[in-house]
């Protein structure tokens, strides 16, 4: 199942597309949120879809938001393809790596993102997301971690490097955090849809290619993530957890950071594609 909201800016409708077939989710749930993805969701849809009970509906050019309504918590894994620590001039973890994003950053995946203010350096980076679907804490094994994800997006993990590295006090935060930083989308696809272990990541500035990576090269792996994080911090319904990014980001000092008028691309097999316009 691929799990969409569609419509304008806070007036998003949540959709279910199956077998290419797009259904109306309202008569069951207002949104796509915590508590709908923990209501064993895949088998509600797929009673009232049998049933009968969910108008067929064709968003045509509506507008795609975020998948998800706003998470409780953005969970993000840094430097974890090695190829990418060693271009920001690390070296790989031997512990994951934590930092988090303010929820208000997430937008919807076609949205134009605004360079911040006396931004010199924003970035691009492409990244597998996790949504969480049942609360995860403290998990016996890494093979108890699929049972907790609702499924998984594209994610740009936009950075301001020069706050978030030279001016950051730290912390990574003030660099991760500026309005419109993490665009999600387009849809939710449930795991029985992808290999989420070996899945193709790309990005494009201006139509020249950027990364080009697969999720089999991440360092910590997502059943390992999940479990990791619990051990810290109880996952919640909705939660979202960008896995890393691979090397090819301006970071690099091999491209030129955004500007005004720079179009980002990305896409992961399986999961669609993005696209923002920088202003």
């Amino acid at each position: 199942m691929r799990f969409a909201r569609r419509g304008a800016a806070g007036a998003e409708k949540p959709v279910v597309v199956v077998d290419d077939t797009t259904y109306d989710l309202t008569p069951i749930t207002a949104d796509i949120d915590g508590a709908f993805l923990e209501s064993d969701f895949r088998a509600r849809v797929s009673e009232a879809i049998e049933a009968g009970s969910l108008p067929v509906v064709d968003p045509a050019d509506a507008r795609y938001g975020a998948p998800i309504t706003r998470p409780s918590a953005v969970y993000c894994v840094g430097m974890n393809y090695a190829a990418h620590a060693a271009e920001s001039g690390a070296e790989p973890p031997k512990n994951l790596v934590l930092f988090m994003k303010a929820p208000n950053t997430v937008v919807g995946p076609y949205d134009e993102v605004k360079i911040p203010r006396n931004s010199a350096k924003t970035d691009w980076e492409v990244e597998l997301a996790i949504v969480i679907g049942k609360r995860a804490s403290y998990l016996e094994s890494t093979d108890d971690s699929l049972d907790h994800i609702a499924g998984f997006t594209i994610a740009n993990d936009l950075s301001e490097r020069e706050w978030q590295i030279e001016l950051s006090g730290g912390q990574w935060g003030k660099g991760k955090s500026a309005p419109g930083f993490s665009p999600l989308g387009p849809e939710l696809v449930t795991p029985d849809e992808v290999d989420f272990a070996d899945l193709r990541l790309r990005s494009f500035v201006n139509g020249e290619p950027r990364q080009d990576s697969s999720t089999a090269d991440l360092i910590f792996d997502v059943p390992y993530i999940v479990w990791h994080l619990s051990q810290h911090l109880a996952l919640e319904p909705g939660d979202v957890i960008m896995t890393g990014t691979p090397q090819g980001v301006a970071l690099s000092g091999r491209f030129p950071y955004l500007a005004a008028g720079d179009v980002v691309e990305l896409d992961i097999e399986g999961l669609g594609s993005q696209k923002q316009v920088f202003a």
